[in-house]
């Protein structure tokens, strides 16, 4: 997979439409590209693009545009999510297909300014999991990244009266982890690394929301992993609510991550590798991509 600056050609008609792209394919591979302008029309560098895998809810790729507002990606073929992200402006979702030996034609993005999300409503919420994916991203000691994802969780978020105060708590099937490698996850799985069968699970419990300002929040809280826990604190963007799902319910979003350091959860690569063994590196990027559905007495059950 490549992803860059690869080489455009800015062909803007009178309609300000976007550039073509002309992008050197790898073999079996297609191509996307996004010019992300400001409220203003003008180009967003710095742009946070992500592009996730529809069936398996892997993240394929991420970057920021460049100064010019561009963000250009080879992929295999397949159906994909991409989220656009900026300081201050509202996310903007799209799906597309990549199809072998296309670049498909530059679509524009315009973000537009954040409207004031009004907060999630007092009460219980619960996880949705078809519609919450947590992933990480670990690199491989001498190799590329890898990505992997957790597939069987349990989260409830009670939202207070005071957003302050309210509280999360994240408990994950350690032995869920996939990476589409069963020789890598059964190594993972095993005491070299998370210790399924001694420490089954992961757990993140929230001590306190700290607010940054629009839809930015801090979610400070221990994360318990491998008979170990740490303060850690967890970047989350509140994407907002609405009504809709299996019977309309009411639903939150939204987007969490951290950096986790692995050897202060007692996993210790340098031993690891002093010992032969191949491992990935000694950070791990973790992501939570949440919807929750507000909890009455008829909520429906979310499906496992």
């Amino acid at each position: 997979m490549a992803l860059g600056l690869l080489r455009r050609r800015r062909s803007r008609g009178a309609s300000g439409a976007a550039s073509s792209i002309s992008v050197p394919l790898p073999p079996g591979a297609g191509a996307c590209g996004f010019e992300v302008l400001d409220p203003m029309g003008q180009p967003m560098g710095g742009a946070e693009v992500t592009v996730t895998a529809l069936d398996s809810h892997r993240i394929a790729t991420r970057g920021a545009t460049d100064p010019h507002g561009y963000f250009i990606a080879t992929l295999p073929p397949g159906s994909y999510s991409v989220m656009i992200v900026a300081e201050g402006l509202s996310p903007a979702r799209e799906n597309l297909d990549i199809v072998a030996g296309v670049a498909r034609p530059t679509a524009q993005v315009t973000l537009q300014p954040a409207r004031q999300l009004e907060l999630p409503t007092a009460g219980t919420w619960l996880f949705d999991p078809p519609h919450t994916a947590i992933r990480f991203i670990a690199k491989h000691v001498g190799m590329a990244h890898v990505h992997g994802r957790f597939t069987r969780f349990q989260g409830s978020i009670r939202i207070a009266p005071n957003m302050a105060d309210s509280q999360v708590a994240v408990r994950i099937d350690a032995s869920s982890i996939t990476t589409g490698n069963n020789t890598r996850d059964n190594h993972l799985r095993s005491a070299d690394f998370l210790d399924v069968e001694r420490y089954p699970y992961i757990d993140f419990t929230s001590t306190r929301f700290a607010h940054l300002g629009g839809s930015k929040w801090t979610l400070h809280g221990t994360l318990s992993m491998h008979g170990t826990s740490r303060s850690v604190g967890l970047d989350t963007t509140y994407l907002g609510s609405i009504n809709g799902g299996y019977e309309q319910e009411l639903r939150c979003a939204a987007l969490a991550k951290a950096e986790l350091h692995r050897e202060d959860f007692t996993l210790n690569w340098r031993s690891m590798l002093a010992r032969g063994i191949a491992v990935v590196g000694p950070t791990v990027q973790l992501e939570l991509d949440v919807q929750a559905m507000y909890r009455t007495h008829d909520t429906p059950t979310p499906p496992q």
